[in-house]
């Protein structure tokens, strides 16, 4: 299998270090997680793009060096500090266009809780091309989803998976 995931940045990390309690993810934990769990072959992490020192430069490196592919969506210089991401239509975008045009690849995990995915999610899963919504957690996951069968989504909170994932 040859499968390709898509990570909202963003609702990833608001699901795990902005809980109660938080946590973080060890990124190159998660690589390898995905890459075996769901044979991820490739992995695209979308982020708003902030121009913000060395800090912000660090984690983006630290993403990279993980194994994602970094994808940004850039913001106007008035509304950096305004906004969050939202990445959510290019991550959409991004998934059709390559259904489209590239279709070397078998199915989809997506990480991201936001129900703005939901009829994305339908579907791929009407196409036969969602392995897996990756819920951050339990708490984040939009009512949206309610209607959608175990076989199509997992938690990231899970204690087995996140005994897997977590930085320690």
């Amino acid at each position: 299998m040859k499968n390709y995931c898509y990570i909202d940045g963003q609702n990833l990390h608001l699901g795990t270090a902005g809980t109660n309690p938080p946590w973080n993810i060890d990124l190159n934990k998660f690589r390898v997680y995905l890459r075996e769990k769901y044979h991820v072959e490739k992995a695209f992490y979308y982020l708003g793009y902030v121009q913000d020192g060395l800090k912000i430069e660090q984690l983006y490196e630290s993403i990279q060096n993980a194994g994602f592919i970094l994808v940004f969506r850039q913001h106007n210089s008035a509304m950096i500090g305004k906004k969050k991401g939202n990445v959510d239509s290019d991550i959409i975008f991004s998934i059709m266009k390559r259904i489209h045009k590239d279709n070397d690849f078998d199915k989809i995990i997506l990480v991201s809780g936001d129900g703005d995915y939901k009829m994305l999610v339908d579907f791929l899963i009407e196409e036969y091309r969602l392995e897996k919504i990756l819920f951050p957690n339990k708490k984040f996951r939009s009512s949206l989803y309610k209607q959608i069968g175990a076989p199509y989504f997992a938690y990231l909170d899970d204690k087995d998976v996140k005994r897997k994932i977590a930085h320690i």
